[in-house]
């Protein structure tokens, strides 16, 4: 069962019980990514989120890991577009300890100096070892080209210049104007009673920190090409579509299309191109959603004398698909697939915390899983056609990191 609380600072909490389980995992959930930052501060987010692991008034960073160490427990973070997230997965006895310290991390880190010097030579590794897989560079290269100056379109690590550019009163800064109750969700999921909520409401329901009123601004999907030349033995691209954004109400469809085209190993990209023409170990599509738009990415991996070869394949597949539409077979399959896809996903505390999170944060609302199942079952032929030409229009945006261009 799921209960949702707002507190009275505006913070708010989503608890999903599952009794048959003996673990519990915590996330706070703070609507803040690389997307909030400017130029100048790009890499915050995820440095700040590095950081909140670096120490406290009360332990220090060793103590943190081995607190978590010390009952069995995981503890992990990520940084995305949009927000950032901290967990913690423990056993359902060690849930108010696994708080306590989350909590800790979030109000009392100390952000020392020397810390910072520390992290940023981590961070500055973490770069490089992304510089070093073009697989990763050209995904960073297509959101380049597809937003082009807007935040949308920043790295998340930063860029070796600004991460150096951090002080402590920067993330202090970044921290009091965007960490702030309005901005926050936690969301905990597990064998957990609803009492935790009056636990979780004495830690977090009183901070008050005054939220900077920023309107996102909606980005403009761009043509454009960026290219990053690097000695490799095969050639790496992108080619993105505008797509839709979170709440679409044809985001089900969405979600079929990509099924069928590159979402898996009955997929046309990987039937054709890997199995047919032996062209590619690695080809796949994927869907991006944000708060206001989205990009439907297809990637693939080719020696550099396929790589017109490939891109042909992938724009004849796409037009047949626009032409023809889907299947009713490949419909169905679909359907079957995505169907799948949710119930297998939301068979742990993770996950279910996760989706309770990102509907709370993003959209303010939940639906169930039969909901969803009935949306799914909904899809048409014609409405997925629609949404297929609503999509793969003759505007795209292309990377590549190539040895050869």
């Amino acid at each position: 069962m799921l209960h949702r609380h707002t507190c009275d600072n505006q913070l708010r909490i989503v608890l999903e019980e599952i009794p048959f389980v003996r673990s519990v995992t915590i996330g706070i959930w703070i609507k803040t990514g690389s997307r909030n930052e400017s130029a100048q501060n790009t890499g915050i987010s995820h440095f700040l989120e590095h950081m909140l692991f670096k120490g406290t008034n009360k332990r220090n960073a060793q103590e943190i890991a081995e607190a978590f160490d010390s009952i069995g427990g995981q503890v992990n973070a990520f940084t995305s577009k949009e927000y950032t997230c901290f967990y913690a997965k423990v056993l359902d006895t060690h849930k108010s300890l696994a708080i306590e310290i989350l909590s800790d991390m979030f109000f009392h880190s100390t952000f020392k100096e020397e810390e910072i010097g520390k992290e940023k030579k981590v961070v500055l590794e973490e770069i490089s070892m992304d510089e070093d897989m073009p697989d990763d560079i050209v995904h960073d290269l297509l959101a380049d080209a597809s937003y082009d100056k807007h935040p949308l379109a920043f790295p998340i690590l930063g860029t070796e210049e600004t991460v150096m550019g951090f002080s402590q009163d920067d993330l202090f800064t970044f921290m009091e104007s965007n960490y702030t109750p309005e901005n926050i969700v936690i969301s905990v999921a597990g064998n957990v009673k609803t009492d935790f909520i009056l636990e979780l409401e004495a830690l977090f329901g009183k901070f008050n920190r005054s939220l900077e009123q920023k309107k996102l601004e909606k980005p403009l999907f761009h043509n454009g090409i960026r290219t990053k030349k690097k000695e490799i033995e095969q050639s790496h691209f992108c080619l993105g579509f505008e797509s839709l954004a979170i709440d679409n109400l044809y985001l089900y469809e969405l979600m079929i299309i990509n099924n069928v085209l590159g979402g898996s190993m009955s997929s046309r990209l990987f039937q054709e191109i890997r199995e047919n023409q032996g062209l590619a170990y690695s080809v796949f599509s994927y869907p991006s959603t944000f708060i206001d738009t989205g990009l439907l990415t297809i990637y693939a991996a080719t020696a550099h004398h396929q790589l017109d070869t490939v891109k042909e394949s992938i724009f004849d597949i796409i037009d047949k698909m626009k032409t023809n539409g889907l299947t009713s077979q490949e419909l169905q399959n679909s359907k079957e697939q995505l169907k799948g896809n949710i119930v297998l996903g939301l068979e742990s505390t993770n996950s279910r915390m996760s989706r309770n999170a990102r509907n709370e944060l993003l959209l303010n609302k939940h639906r169930t899983v039969d909901n969803m199942m009935l949306s799914i079952d909904k899809v048409t032929e014609d409405s997925a056609k629609k949404t297929l030409e609503s999509i793969f229009t003759n505007v795209h945006s292309t990377a590549y990191v190539t040895a050869h261009k």
